[in-house]
């Protein structure tokens, strides 16, 4: 049986969501094509089933309760086993996965011609997207001490970011035409040429997949951002932990209502730039000397030199007006969705008015 893997490993923030959405979307049409989106059950999204297994092997449970991805990657060697032409695994944490783990994987495999996918955008515009997320998620530390944490290359975020240590990781023993990197395109460039560049190394006729993607991982702006920082330290949100609150943030303000405002970006610091610049330099050089096939432009990974005549701001220290004025718009769009909620005490006293009036025409 021949059968090729494709596993793409991120990084983070490289359009990863909308690649994951339409992949899923699509899951049946591809799959008519020979090409095979693992979805684990019926019941699941192959995006969420390929977290889970992800998660699984990387023997982590991230958002969940001990144990809730347990047995995934077990089931997912098991589809991949039945399939032949193309099968792709898609998830973004594992990106920095250890040694041991790519070496797991690589052996659950086996018998297959294992392609690396990794998808690389310019730290200029990653950086800030990642420290957005991770307020999504729950953290409350200040974008300075984020890019003190990213200079010195010693939180999770940098070792999946970092091209060269990531793929002389997962590349080892690998020919290099298996190794493929995918470079994100320029800031204004349509999501259909990210996805388009994705078709290429996995074989994809776009035609196979007509279905938009409906997700979009929205960028916050300075004051969007310092407000959920806020609201994390006053509930005290955990990062990688499921809370009751954790989906309303996501759905209403994130995803909606903050997400929707228009207001000053996150940049990168100018006094940054130099460093940013470096590691771009660095992360060609290893391309070039490597010799991996690179979809798209080595130069898309050069982050645009900041504007000399532009004022540059500082998403830690917002001014209280223009916080005020993303407090106002979350707390109207949080009314809203509370108004239009059902009143539990109403439901329960019509169920009790309509139970009295069936006792009494007995």
């Amino acid at each position: 049986m021949s059968r090729t893997v494709y596993v793409h490993i991120g990084a983070p923030k490289t359009g990863t969501t909308y690649l994951q959405d339409r992949l899923s979307r699509n899951a049946r049409t591809l799959a008519s094509n020979g090409v095979h989106v693992p979805s684990g059950s019926v019941f699941h999204s192959p995006a969420l089933f390929h977290f889970r297994a992800a998660l699984d092997l990387l023997d982590q449970d991230w958002g969940g309760e001990p144990g809730h991805a347990e047995g995934s990657w077990s089931t997912m060697v098991r589809q991949v086993r039945r399939r032949s032409d193309t099968v792709v695994i898609s998830h973004e944490i594992l990106a920095p996965a250890p040694p041991e783990k790519i070496a797991k994987l690589r052996n659950d495999l086996q018998g297959s011609e294992i392609h690396i996918v990794y998808s690389a955008r310019d730290l200029g515009r990653q950086l800030p997207a990642a420290w957005q997320e991770s307020i999504k998620q729950g953290r409350r530390w200040k974008f300075a001490r984020f890019l003190e944490k990213a200079e010195k290359g010693d939180a999770w975020f940098m070792r999946a970011f970092d091209l060269p240590t990531v793929l002389n990781h997962w590349s080892r023993d690998l020919p290099p035409e298996r190794v493929h990197v995918v470079t994100v395109p320029p800031a204004g460039a349509p999501n259909t040429e990210l996805w388009h560049r994705f078709c290429r190394v996995f074989g994809i006729d776009p035609a196979w997949a007509p279905l938009e993607s409906e997700r979009a991982n929205e960028s916050l702006g300075i004051a969007e951002t310092q407000l959920l920082r806020e609201l994390n330290s006053r509930i005290d949100r955990r990062v990688r932990r499921s809370a009751p609150h954790d989906q309303l943030i996501a759905d209403l303000l994130v995803h909606s209502e903050l997400g929707a405002r228009k207001s000053t970006k996150v940049q990168v610091p100018p006094d940054r730039h130099p460093w940013a610049a470096e590691q771009a330099d660095r992360w060609i050089d290893w391309i070039k000397g490597s010799g991996v096939d690179v979809i798209g432009d080595g130069d898309d990974l050069r982050p645009i030199p900041p504007d000399p005549d532009a004022r540059w701001h500082d998403p830690d220290t917002v001014s209280n007006k223009a916080l005020a004025r993303a407090a106002i718009d979350a707390l109207t769009v949080m009314t809203r969705e509370a108004a239009s909620r059902p009143d539990p005490r109403r439901e329960l006293g019509a169920r009790l008015r309509k139970r009295a009036k069936q006792l009494r025409e007995r």
